[in-house]
């Protein structure tokens, strides 16, 4: 599919490079609307660091899964996220019944044959985004935060083991469990926060920092959501 093909050189694209995180708060520069590349040390000076607030948060303020992009092919977010990410396709039965198939788990290089083991990650937790910004959005934009498959990096099938061990945690608390997975990550996770102009709390700043100084150059894309 185009889009997983998108998915796959949007993954293939990240390489890390040493940065500076900023000291203090300061005021984002304007996010262009137009699709970006960029060195992740020109990145992450986009993205505005503040402290965090979880008040007011509760799981069901980001409504998902809902009918996803195609209205008509009976398959909801998740559905087409895991049809999308599929190394091998699964069967599809009545009701978007998928069966079968196989998947590559990048968070800790395992490899799925079973669609009902597998979570749908959001790459920056629905908790998390409620903290660094979407408390003040409208419900329908935190609907299509929550269901956003216009980027390749928002949605991912991973294990539900890692998932769940993620939880709601920031590179300050968590990483995946695979070492080689680390560089993606953070590249991923940058370009979800530019994409969504969303903040970053000082730890989480300073922990994307040492772990991009034992990376390479990344290149970071991204498109602001409308």
């Amino acid at each position: 599919m185009i889009k997983n093909m998108v998915r796959g050189l949007a993954a293939l694209s990240l390489v890390l490079t040493p940065f500076a995180v900023p000291a203090t708060v300061q005021a984002a520069p304007a996010v262009p609307s137009a699709a970006e590349v960029l060195a992740l040390v020109d990145a992450l000076e986009l993205v505005r660091v503040a402290d965090e607030s979880r008040t007011g948060y509760t799981r069901d303020k980001f409504k998902h899964w809902n009918a996803g992009l195609d209205l008509k092919d009976g398959c909801n977010t998740r559905a087409e996220v895991l049809l999308d990410e599929a190394a091998e396709a699964p069967a599809v039965a009545t009701g978007c019944k998928l069966s079968g198939g196989s998947w590559s788990s990048y968070y800790d290089g395992q490899v799925v044959n079973d669609p009902a083991k597998l979570d749908i990650d959001h790459m920056v937790p629905l908790a998390e985004a409620w903290d660094s910004g979407a408390s003040a959005w409208t419900p329908a934009r935190r609907e299509a935060y929550a269901n956003d498959q216009d980027a390749a990096a928002s949605l991912v099938a991973v294990t539900a083991r890692s998932n769940r061990s993620k939880s709601d945690q920031d590179p300050a608390q968590w990483m995946p469990p695979l070492p080689d997975a680390h560089c993606r990550y953070v590249g991923e996770w940058t370009a979800t926060k530019l994409r969504w102009g969303l903040t970053a709390d000082q730890a989480e700043a300073d922990a994307l920092k040492v772990y991009a100084e034992t990376c390479e150059t990344t290149v970071v894309h991204y498109t602001p959501a409308k």
